[in-house]
């Protein structure tokens, strides 16, 4: 067998680093094969088998046959992301700025009530923020003890109020506004969006917010609340972004792929991407990575991009570092040959086996034909 060392694979010199050494891998040429010419269809058809399962690519596009993507944001041209839609299970934040309930207000427990009032005890004034209780009533002090003014309007409470203080004081004046609604206390605060596409608004009821920007939810929140509250105003931020992914698949080379879903930022790139996992594993192609972008129109084809890894790593060279978007998956093929080997491996092994088995029972058959002829003989005690 003689060595012929043959050009290179296309691609294989590095254009934009002409100081780096070229290294071209050697490649076998068969000369001679008199003795086992029996086997060589076999060899053939498996190589060509092989080659044929460990080369197949993207069905709409095949990386290595498109041009590198000029109009797509890479590592020194970023683009900002659209307009953020809102989906399950994202968490929203929202907070009341104005929450004001619809005339006649019914107070309700756990308000809370700015009641003021003069002609009182020295020592036992009464003004501030009184809290309802459950029960729906008002501690006004040790000295003045509870009114109840749940389902009362202010103006009753203040009447109710003035009632129970005269019964201790002598002509008290009392002033009762409303100073914190609990509306308020069940409005604040990060607000899961449900799977069903709506978010929980306490004891106004749900909205649905599932395909919305945030300008939109906000103006769906306060246009559900004025059936409940005076010219509602509410502010709608995203507190944790769970709905928008991009994905990193690897090749196992013949056993199975890797999937890692990585939650995106708006500013990650394919080797932000790489770097998240710990680098390339073991059995991956740096000739063979490729960003696969789902198109969103329909009848448009999906956008397969391929990545120039060692220029990416080694020459800083950024035109094919893409920025990733929601939705993307960066695809690391498996070395050919190593994915050949594995194919080779799990042909060959299951006829080792079979070749084990029968040759054992072969060397078995024969270890007890020698141990009854010798016994037959007289030859004394054999053995396996």
């Amino acid at each position: 067998m003689e060595k012929n060392w043959a050009s290179p694979a296309e691609g294989a010199d590095y254009a934009c680093c002409p100081g780096l050494a070229r290294w071209h891998p050697p490649t076998l040429q068969i000369t001679a094969m008199r003795s086992n010419r029996s086997c060589l269809p076999l060899v053939v058809a498996l190589f060509v088998g092989a080659l044929s399962l460990t080369s197949t690519g993207c069905l709409t596009c095949h990386p290595w046959g498109c041009k590198a993507a000029q109009d797509a944001p890479c590592e020194l041209n970023k683009a900002s992301l659209p307009s953020y839609i809102i989906e399950p299970p994202d968490i929203l934040l929202i907070d009341a700025l104005r929450i004001a309930p619809l005339p006649p207000y019914k107070i309700e427990a756990l308000d809370g009530l700015l009641i003021q009032a003069t002609q009182v005890l020295p020592d036992e004034p009464i003004s501030g923020v009184f809290t309802v209780a459950p029960e729906g009533t008002i501690n006004l002090g040790p000295s003045y003890g509870s009114v109840a003014v749940a389902g009362l309007s202010t103006e009753a409470a203040r009447e109710a109020i003035e009632k129970h203080l005269k019964t201790i004081l002598k002509d008290p004046k009392v002033q009762v506004a409303l100073a914190q609604s609990r509306a308020m206390q069940q409005l604040r605060g990060e607000h899961l969006v449900r799977p069903d596409g709506t978010v929980g608004l306490g004891v106004y009821g749900s909205v649905h917010v599932t395909g919305l920007t945030l300008e939109e939810a906000k103006a769906a929140i306060e246009a559900h609340l004025s059936q409940f509250l005076l010219r509602p105003e509410v502010s709608v931020d995203v507190f944790a972004y769970n709905s928008k992914f991009y994905y990193i698949v690897l090749d196992g080379a013949g056993y199975g792929q890797q999937v890692y879903r990585m939650s995106i930022t708006g500013n990650d790139t394919v080797l932000d991407a790489i770097s998240s996992i710990n680098g390339l594993p073991a059995v991956s192609s740096t000739r063979k990575i490729w960003v696969a972008r789902p198109s969103a129109e329909p009848g448009h084809k999906d956008r397969v991009m391929r990545v120039n890894w060692p220029d990416v790593v080694k020459c800083g060279e950024p035109s094919t570092n893409y920025q990733l978007f929601p939705g993307d998956r960066v695809y690391v093929k498996a070395d050919s040959l190593i994915t050949f080997d594995n194919l080779l491996a799990k042909v060959i092994s299951p006829i080792e086996r079979v070749l084990g088995v029968s040759l054992l029972g072969q060397q078995t058959i024969l270890s007890f034909d020698r141990s009854l002829q010798r016994a037959r003989n007289g030859g004394g005690g054999g053995g396996f």
